[in-house]
C-alpha cells in the first residue's frame, strides 16, 4: 500500500493540475507551436487567395506568434471542411478556417450535407461582406438580363450550399428563371474553365470579390458579360445591374433573405466549437490587427481583394438571427433543394 503523505501529494496534484492548465495564458500556449488556418476551397480562387494573405500576416499578432501555415481542404463549397470542424477537427485553438459564405446556412437549407451546428462554432471574423453576380460567356445565347426569363442557361457549381447552385435554384422556383444547373466542379477555377471550353454558359452565383480577383484577364479580353445581382440591396458597384427578383409575397421574401445571408458572412473565419474563450479572444484581436496592417491592405490590393473586415461577434449575432428564421420557411426551402437530388 503506498504511503499516506503520497496519496495525499498525488491528490493535491490532481487538483491543482487543472488550475496550472486554465491558468495558462494564450501567449504561452502558443508559443512554440504551429497554427493552421485551413481553406475551404482550390488553390487559386479568392477564399485561397484572401486566406493565404492573412496566414502571411496574422502570425506576428497571435500573443506568442506561432508559426501559421495554410493548408487547402476543398470539398462541396467548404462542406468538407466545415463537417470536419463539427466532429475531427482538434478544438484546442490549432486550427483555424476560412469558409466559403454559404457554410453557416448549410445546416438550414441542407441538413443532409452539413453535419454540424454553425452556432457552435467561433467566428474569428471575415475580411469582407459580400455581393454576387450572375455571369456568361461571349457566347452565352442569353445577352440581356430578361433573355435569363426566356430560355435555358446552362450554368456551373460546386455543390448544393455553394451561391452558384442555391441562388440560381431558387429563381428558378420563385421567379420563373430558367437555369439549368450542372454540379459537380471542384471550384471556381474549374467552373471558368468549363465556360473557356463551352461546357457551361456561365456561373450563377459567383461572389464579386471572385470576379475582381480571378477574372480580369476575360473582362479585359471581353470574355464574359455580367446579366444580373442577386441579393435583397443593391451593391453600390453594381448600381447599373439588374437585381433578381426577391419574391412575391413576405414568405417568399423570407426565403430570399434566408439564402442571401451569406452575403454578410463574406469569406468567414472560424474556430471548432470548444476552444478556450482566451485564445478565441486572441485570435479574433489578432485578425482584426491584421484587417489594419499596411503590409496585409497593400499586398490586397495588388491583389484586387476587398478587404472591409466584419467582427467575429457579429457574424455569431448574425448566426443566431439566421437560425431564428421560422421553421415553416426553413421546411420551404429545404423542399425547393431536396427537389433537385
Amino acid at each position: 500500500m503506498s504511503h499516506p503523505l503520497a496519496r495525499v501529494a498525488l491528490c493535491a496534484l490532481a487538483i491543482v493540475a487543472p488550475v496550472f492548465a486554465r491558468a495558462q495564458s494564450a501567449a504561452d500556449f502558443y508559443r512554440g507551436k504551429t497554427v493552421f488556418l485551413q481553406i475551404g476551397s482550390v488553390p487559386g480562387g479568392v477564399y485561397d487567395i484572401v486566406g493565404r494573405m492573412v496566414a502571411r500576416h496574422i502570425a506576428r499578432y497571435i500573443p506568442g506568434e506561432p508559426k501559421v501555415v495554410p493548408q487547402n481542404v476543398p470539398g462541396g463549397g467548404s462542406l468538407l471542411l466545415a463537417n470536419q470542424f463539427g466532429s475531427i477537427t482538434p478544438r484546442d485553438g490549432t486550427v483555424f478556417g476560412v469558409f466559403n459564405n454559404g457554410m453557416p446556412t448549410t445546416p438550414l437549407l441542407d441538413p443532409e450535407a452539413g453535419k454540424f451546428d454553425a452556432r457552435k462554432f467561433a467566428f474569428i471574423g471575415s475580411t469582407s461582406r459580400e455581393a454576387h453576380i450572375l455571369v456568361v460567356w461571349r457566347d452565352a445565347p442569353a445577352k440581356t438580363f430578361e433573355d435569363l426569363f426566356r430560355m435555358e442557361v446552362i450554368l456551373g457549381a460546386t455543390s448544393p450550399g455553394a451561391a452558384p447552385y442555391d441562388f440560381p435554384l431558387l429563381t428558378n422556383t420563385l421567379a420563373g428563371t430558367k437555369f439549368r444547373i450542372i454540379k459537380g466542379y471542384p471550384g471556381g477555377p474549374e467552373t471558368q474553365l468549363a465556360m473557356r471550353r463551352g461546357e457551361i454558359h456561365g456561373n450563377g452565383g459567383l461572389a464579386l470579390g471572385s470576379y475582381k480577383t480571378d477574372y480580369q484577364d476575360a473582362v479585359k479580353a471581353n470574355e464574359v458579360r455580367v446579366l444580373g445581382a442577386f441579393g435583397m440591396r443593391q451593391h453600390p458597384e453594381l448600381k447599373d445591374v439588374p437585381m433578381f427578383p426577391t419574391g412575391k409575397t413576405p414568405e417568399e421574401r423570407q426565403l430570399f433573405e434566408l439564402m442571401y445571408a451569406r452575403q454578410d458572412y463574406g469569406r468567414p473565419f472560424a474556430v471548432p466549437e470548444g476552444v478556450p474563450k482566451d485564445r478565441v479572444e486572441a485570435l479574433r484581436d489578432a485578425f482584426q490587427k491584421t484587417m489594419k496592417d499596411a503590409a496585409f491592405l497593400a499586398e490586397a490590393a495588388r491583389a484586387n481583394a476587398d478587404i472591409d473586415p466584419v467582427r467575429g461577434e457579429e457574424l455569431a449575432e448574425l448566426t443566431t438571427r439566421v437560425y431564428a428564421t421560422p421553421p415553416e420557411v426553413v421546411a420551404r426551402i429545404q423542399k425547393i433543394i431536396s427537389s433537385t437530388k
